[in-house]
């Protein structure tokens, strides 16, 4: 049964205004799935493994060198590209901010007013100057939705993302990134409208979100862009997860599809990790014995491999990718025994 919801102050809500919050929520909802800009949903289901991917080294996963991004930023500002409409305070230590994945540093050049900052479902009026990304947002102004629309799965999308949280209304800052050698890039968030953190949501708005979440990343990992489509499932996931268990049914699906963008971008420790959650749920779903499978051989646990490919095999002995995975870990193993007996005669030889 639910409690009726409480005020910050620690006051029940009044039936008027729980059914205005309702009504609200609604609208708020109303107006996200009406962003998607693209008519129709792909299938959804749990994806196969029909790509290969060589995935390159990605600025959103740098993460060393933020150190030197300090220096850079707490020079002259003269070297600062653009102008400013006022000077600037003198600058303190809050007027630097480190992303915590440490993807950049960001000096803020005018602070912004007020405390409130951009939250789900907030529309931001932006000033993006100087991003030389292959796919950078637009220069000049432009509006975003924080959550929503095809943008955040830009290779900048993210990081704007990010660093729109963390600004107030009339902020304008100087952002840095690890690998850029360039002078620094410059983002202005001139208003946002309210939007809402997700435990504010109800459980029907979330899952709503969720499945927005899903299908856009069945569209990026078939267009061949895994690493996007990873983003969109963690993003579906966290919002699942904050229901109470045992949760919809959808988490399983978005565990395996996840495992699949992980092992294509060569993340076989957290492919097996995904591959467990739905294990955890499903026993003998097949996709996660075989892509974790896929991860054990990758990590070098190759009885584990062996283990999880003869299970798939047992359920539908007609799976000609568990029999081709099985013969090659059967190989590996062999090569492994044959070197581990040669060291094992050199040392006793």
């Amino acid at each position: 049964m639910e409690t009726p919801p409480v005020s910050p102050m620690g006051e029940k809500d009044t039936p008027q205004l729980q059914q205005q919050r309702e009504k609200n929520s609604q609208e708020n909802l109303d107006s996200i799935i009406q962003i998607r800009q693209q008519p129709g949903y792909p299938p959804t289901e749990t994806l196969d493994l029909g790509m290969s991917l060589d995935p390159a080294s990605h600025i959103l996963e740098n993460t060393q060198g933020t150190e030197k991004l300090v220096a850079e930023l707490e020079g002259d500002s003269n070297k600062f590209h653009g102008s400013t409409s006022e000077m600037p305070e003198a600058l303190q230590a809050s007027d630097i901010w480190y992303c915590p994945d440490g993807s950049f540093v960001k000096k803020i050049i005018i602070r912004g007013r007020g405390l409130d900052k951009p939250k789900l479902g907030s529309r931001c009026r932006v000033l993006a100057l100087g991003f030389s990304f292959e796919s950078g947002p637009p220069e000049g102004w432009t509006e975003l939705t924080m959550g929503v629309g095809p943008w955040r799965e830009e290779t900048w999308g993210e990081l704007i993302e990010k660093c729109l949280e963390s600004m107030c209304q009339g902020e304008e800052a100087e952002l840095q990134f690890p690998g850029h050698s360039g002078p620094p890039f410059r983002l202005t968030l001139a208003s946002f409208t309210e939007g809402w953190d997700s435990w504010e949501l109800e459980t029907r708005e979330k899952e709503a979100l969720a499945t927005e979440e899903r299908a856009r990343g069945t569209e990026l990992f078939r267009a061949g862009n895994p690493e996007g489509a990873a983003r969109c499932y963690g993003r579906a996931l966290r919002l699942l997860l904050t229901l109470p268990p045992p949760g919809p049914p959808e988490r399983t699906v978005l565990h395996a599809n996840l495992a699949a963008c992980q092992l294509l971008l060569g993340q076989p420790q957290l492919a097996a990790q995904s591959c467990d959650r739905v294990l955890e749920r499903e026993p003998g779903h097949l996709k996660a014995l075989y892509r974790r499978g896929v991860a054990q051989a990758a990590l070098g646990n190759l009885e584990k491999a062996t283990a999880d490919l003869k299970k798939v095999l047992a359920i539908d002995p007609q799976n000609r990718a568990a029999q081709e995975q099985l013969g090659k870990v059967v190989i590996q193993a062999k090569k492994q025994d044959a070197g581990l007996a040669q060291g094992l005669r050199k040392m006793f030889g």
